[in-house]
């Protein structure tokens, strides 16, 4: 055996270990206690995040949230200085309730889609640094820009096998195909939380509106009034039906109380 090997088994090569982030500070924040741009910004930021169940009845592996922050670094998480998204979802991650979303506690996992409700003082910043962040650093699939105050405003990017953003191109209504919900994004003029104007919600495949927990509720409440109506309709024809029987059973002289 030659010297070189001789050694080798006496102070053998250790495996390489699986690569780990540094550990990152322990002291983090999740509020930094700015409000959103506005109240509008704030119930179309709600109506996004409450419309996700409706559109993935079958499934319980994902997050989502908003105005939350996003620690995706050392050097960032020290600077603080990212605030997160308006509205993000990650699919197949273990769901519960987190004050923020840490990446290095998440396995390495990135929102897979964004939603930014911009404005004209932070348009530029939507478009620019955090959209290069989102397409370069976290690789988020489906990226989304809407200023609730205009209905024209809408504008998305997906990612492509090269990692880079592609535009999307809007259908006939003016709607917005996200890939990883396998939904639509578009208008909808309505009334939500007492304010009526038009706003970004998401709609099923098919074109119909995903519905938020009080509309689901409301359409369940109209269906079981409208089945109680008819199910009254139905039995004041059946008593119609027996009241004219037995007035002709009558007219023949047999009593049909007798019968």
């Amino acid at each position: 055996m030659s010297a070189e090997a001789i050694a080798e088994t006496m102070n053998p090569v250790p495996e390489a270990a699986e690569w780990e982030p540094p550990m990152p500070p322990t002291d983090l924040i999740f509020d930094d206690g700015e409000p959103l741009e506005s109240n509008r910004h704030r119930i179309a930021m709600n109506a996004l995040i409450d419309a996700v169940p409706a559109l993935l009845p079958d499934r319980t592996d994902y997050f989502m949230g908003g105005n939350m922050f996003i620690y995706y670094s050392s050097k960032q998480a020290k600077n603080r200085d990212f605030r997160g998204p308006d509205f993000f979802a990650v699919l197949d991650v273990e769901p519960g309730d987190r004050p923020g979303w840490v990446v290095w506690e998440e396995e390495g996992r990135y929102p897979d889609v964004i939603v930014e409700l911009t404005s004209p003082s932070t348009r530029k910043i939507d478009l620019g640094p955090k959209k290069d962040l989102y397409e370069r650093v976290f690789r988020t699939r489906d990226y989304f820009v809407y200023d609730p105050f205009n209905p024209n405003s809408l504008q998305g990017w997906h990612l492509d096998a090269n990692h880079k953003y592609q535009p999307l191109e809007p259908d006939e209504r003016g709607w917005l195909w996200c890939e990883t919900l396998r939904a639509w994004l578009g208008n909808w003029e309505g009334t939500l939380t007492q304010v009526s104007t038009t706003w970004l919600r998401f709609y099923h495949p098919d074109g119909t509106l995903a519905l938020l927990p009080h509309e689901a509720a409301q359409q369940q409440a109209e269906l079981a009034q409208q089945q109680a109506e008819l199910a009254q309709q139905q039995a004041e024809l059946a008593q119609s039906k027996a009241d004219r029987l037995a007035a002709k059973l009558r007219e023949m002289g047999v009593d049909p109380d007798q019968l």
